[in-house]
C-alpha cells in the first residue's frame, strides 16, 4: 500500500467517523423528501419520518470549481456540516460551468454534479439545487447576457432540463431553487443583473422589455416555462424560488411552487418587526428561510428570531464559513480572531447550540 493510498483510506475512515457520530444516515439509508400529505411539514419517503431542513448556504460562488480543484475539501467541509448537525445545504452551481453553450452542457461539469450527488448521499445531507448562478462578474458568458428575454428563457429552461436529467433518481436531491432572488422587470440600461457585493452579483431580472405585462404577468409565465423545464425528467422533487423580503413581488409566482423561500435578516433590536415580515409570505404553503445570518444583528437577536419564527417556518438555512469550525475557534483561543471570523463562529456556535431545538431533538 503506498502513502497515497493510506491518506485517502484514512481520510474516508475520518469521514465516516464524523458521519456516525453526528448520527449521519448514508447512501443505503437516504430517502426522498416530501411534503406531508397533512401539509404540516416535510417527511421522508417512505419511512414517513419527519425532515426538518436546518442548514446552510455553501460554497455560494464556487462550488463545481472547488469540486474540479479539491474534492476531498468539499468531502471534508460536508462532514463537518453533517457533524454540526445540518440537514441540508443549498448550492448554487455555476451556469457558465454547467453550460458550454445555448443549448449544450459541459460534460466535465456535469460529472462533478454527480460527483456532488454522490458526497451528498454519502454525508446524509439533502442538497437543494439553487438555478442560474451568474454572481461572479468575471465568468459571465458574453453570448448568454446578449440574448433578447425569449432565447435567455429557453436557455434556462434548458438549464433546468440539464439539472433534473441528472438529479432526477438521487434521494440527495430536497428541492431545486428555481433562481436566487430575481426582478420581474428591470430597464435595458440596467442590464440584467442587480445585486452587487465587490466582484459579484447575486440577483438577475427576467425580463427587460415587459410590453403589457406587469410583473406577476411575467413571474408567472417564467416560473410555469421553468417548472415543466424540471418535470420533463424529474416528477418527484420539491421546487422553490429564493426571495429576497418583498413579499408583495413573489406571491404571483408563489402559486406554481411546493413552497416559499424567503430571505430574511434580522436587525438589532428589531426581531419581531422580521417576524410580521415573515408572516407576509404565509400564502397557505410551507415556508424555508433560505437564507438568515447575523448579518445585521447579533447572534442573540438571530437566536431569538430563529426561535419564534418555529410558529412560522418549516427549515432554516444560514451560511457556511469558508473556515472550518476548528480554524474558527483556534483563532479566537489564540487572539488572532478578526471581526470577520468572530460573526462566523458566533453562527456557527449558535446553529449547534439551538439545533436540537429547532429540528425537534428538545422540547419548544
Amino acid at each position: 500500500m503506498n502513502l497515497r493510498t493510506s491518506r485517502l483510506l484514512i481520510h474516508r475512515s475520518l469521514l465516516f467517523i464524523l458521519a456516525f457520530l453526528s448520527g449521519g444516515a448514508w447512501a443505503a439509508g437516504m430517502e426522498t423528501v416530501k411534503i406531508a400529505a397533512d401539509k404540516t411539514g416535510f417527511v421522508l419517503h417512505p419511512s414517513g419520518d419527519r425532515y426538518i431542513p436546518w442548514g446552510h448556504n455553501y460554497a455560494s460562488v464556487d462550488i463545481l470549481e472547488r469540486l474540479a480543484n479539491d474534492p476531498a475539501r468539499v468531502e471534508r467541509e460536508f462532514a463537518e456540516m453533517r457533524a454540526a448537525g445540518t440537514t441540508v445545504a443549498r448550492i448554487h452551481p455555476e451556469m457558465p460551468r454547467i453550460l458550454a453553450g445555448p443549448d449544450k452542457a459541459d460534460p466535465h461539469a456535469l460529472d462533478q454534479l454527480k460527483m456532488l450527488l454522490k458526497i451528498a448521499e454519502d454525508s446524509g445531507i439533502h442538497l437543494k439545487i439553487t438555478g442560474l448562478a451568474c454572481y461572479k462578474i468575471s465568468d459571465r458568458m458574453g453570448w448568454y447576457d446578449s440574448m433578447d428575454e425569449q432565447d435567455r428563457w429557453k436557455t434556462q429552461a434548458f438549464f433546468w432540463e440539464t439539472i433534473a436529467r441528472i438529479c432526477a433518481e438521487s434521494p440527495a436531491v430536497f428541492a431545486y431553487d428555481l433562481v436566487n432572488e430575481p426582478a420581474a422587470v428591470g430597464k435595458q440600461a440596467d442590464g440584467w443583473y442587480t445585486g452587487r457585493m465587490g466582484e459579484v452579483e447575486f440577483c438577475q431580472r427576467l425580463s427587460l422589455d415587459p410590453g403589457t405585462r406587469n410583473g406577476d404577468d411575467i413571474f408567472r409565465e417564467w416560473t410555469k416555462r421553468m417548472i415543466a423545464a424540471i418535470r420533463k425528467h424529474d416528477q418527484t422533487h420539491l421546487i422553490t424560488m429564493g426571495m429576497l423580503p418583498f413579499p408583495g413581488a413573489y406571491k404571483a409566482s408563489a402559486e406554481q411552487l411546493d413552497f416559499v423561500s424567503p430571505h430574511l435578516y434580522p436587525k438589532t433590536g428589531k426581531v419581531d418587526d422580521e417576524i410580521k415580515l415573515l408572516k407576509q409570505f404565509d400564502w397557505g404553503k410551507l415556508i424555508v428561510i433560505g437564507e438568515t445570518f447575523p448579518l445585521k444583528c447579533s447572534a442573540d437577536d438571530e437566536r431569538d428570531f430563529l426561535l419564534k419564527s418555529r410558529e412560522l417556518a418549516h427549515g432554516w438555512i444560514g451560511h457556511w464559513p469558508d473556515e472550518s469550525p476548528a480554524q474558527l475557534a483556534e483563532m479566537k483561543e489564540t487572539g488572532k480572531a478578526t471581526i470577520h471570523s468572530a460573526i462566523w463562529l458566533s453562527w456557527v456556535d449558535l446553529f449547534k447550540e439551538i439545533g436540537p431545538q429547532m429540528t425537534g431533538g428538545t422540547s419548544r
